[in-house]
């Protein structure tokens, strides 16, 4: 399966992606094991090849070089047998049988193009269908915030919002088998629904049948309320059966964001009696729903249960937790990526153009996490795509 990732951000898809087939192929070698009565027989490997990302965020596209580059056939990537740990000195150099010169992430000078991994082609308005390689499936999370009711809601008013013709350009010229796309629940009732009627509406013009379902993280062992809609296409007949519903999301293997034995938990804001008051006087005064940001106006509660509130692009102050009482603290970026259902540490450094690594600060680990895509709900998606196409 070849795919392209559009709006990756830090790579939520393709983790997410290789995760499925990485499961897949595991059960199928399994089972050809069993059923070749322990002898290898012929034993399966599935899959799925990253053809390109489209991005423009400079800090997520560095996370992003860092996560995903490969080596290519003739050169074996020291990065994916080393054990060295992350470390500014020491780097260490090695050379390939062609002397052509390989390292660990530490990146002390460049790879060779074909060893470069996954070629960004930046801009979704700019890119040219017609320069694209041939793919199956085309994947993204188109921006959200046109359609959120944390935004303004303008849907394709926002230029942000207009981007879902990008993707509805590529795929009309490249006419890739499968889509899936992912943006906030609000998009099914943002203009009493006629802005999803549209874009199913654009879909169906492009010869796709749609699925969707909203699919929530707190289903697939994260702890964290987050309700997506998923849109799934397939284009003609390519797919005889179904994606969804998923309903077998609810995994007990639920991660904790502390994965040692203390386990913070949430504080949800709410307000006091005198707030409440406080937004009725402003309300029947102004004709406005407002809350004065006065000390007596709000207090901190322990939510019941022990979810994380969506994780967003910047850590607000309602956003705390509590690990040793009587401290209060901001999430960590680490517990965001876990949240997220990342690998720790996932953003904590990027890559630049030269192959060296580059420290990413906390405000855009926050920002690139509340942007990004929950991996272990992307897996569980793309899994039911692959048995659909079996």
């Amino acid at each position: 399966m070849k795919y392209f990732s559009m709006f990756s951000g830090i790579g939520g898809f393709e983790l997410g992606i290789q995760r499925a087939y990485e499961l897949q192929s595991k059960n199928e070698r399994l089972q050809v094991e069993t059923n070749s009565g322990g002898n290898n027989g012929e034993l399966l490997q599935r899959t799925a090849s990253c053809v390109g990302y489209s991005e423009i965020d400079k800090y997520a596209i560095k996370v992003y070089e860092r996560n995903f580059n490969e080596s290519c056939d003739e050169h074996a990537h020291i990065s994916q047998e080393s054990e060295q740990k992350e470390r500014k000195q020491g780097r260490k150099r090695s050379t390939d049988k062609q002397g052509l010169q390989l390292h660990d992430r530490n990146r002390s000078a460049p790879l060779c193009n074909r060893c470069k991994g996954h070629k960004n082609y930046g801009d979704a308005t700019k890119i040219n269908p017609e320069e694209l390689p041939d793919f199956d499936l085309l994947v993204g999370g188109f921006p959200c915030q046109a359609f959120s009711i944390a935004g303004k809601r303008k849907g394709f008013d926002d230029t942000r919002g207009t981007l879902f013709f990008d993707i509805a350009r590529i795929l009309s010229e490249k006419k890739p088998k499968h889509l899936v796309l992912e943006n906030v629940k609000g998009l099914l009732t943002h203009e009493q629904g006629r802005t999803f009627q549209t874009i199913i509406g654009v879909l169906a013009d492009l010869g796709y049948g749609v699925e969707w379902q909203v699919l929530n993280s707190k289903d697939f062992g994260v702890p964290q309320n987050r309700e997506r809609v998923i849109i799934v296409g397939h284009l003609g007949a390519e797919c005889s059966g179904q994606v969804f519903p998923i309903t077998n999301g609810n995994r007990q293997d639920t991660q904790s964001t502390e994965r040692q034995s203390d386990r913070p938990f949430q504080l949800l804001e709410v307000r006091t009696e005198e707030g409440k008051r406080s937004r009725r006087e402003i309300r029947q005064a102004e004709g406005r729903d407002s809350t004065k940001r006065g000390k007596d106006d709000k207090k901190f509660v322990p939510k019941s249960d022990g979810l994380a509130n969506c994780i967003t692009t910047g850590q607000a102050n309602i956003e705390k937790w509590v690990v040793e009482m009587p401290r209060i603290r901001r999430l960590t970026p680490l517990e965001c990526e876990r949240l997220q259902g990342f690998p720790d540490d996932w953003t904590k450094y990027g890559e630049d153009e030269h192959g060296m690594r580059v420290d990413i600060s906390d405000t855009q680990r926050y920002k690139m996490c509340g942007n990004a895509v929950t991996v272990n709900v992307v897996e569980a998606v793309i899994t039911n795509l692959i048995e659909c196409l079996n």
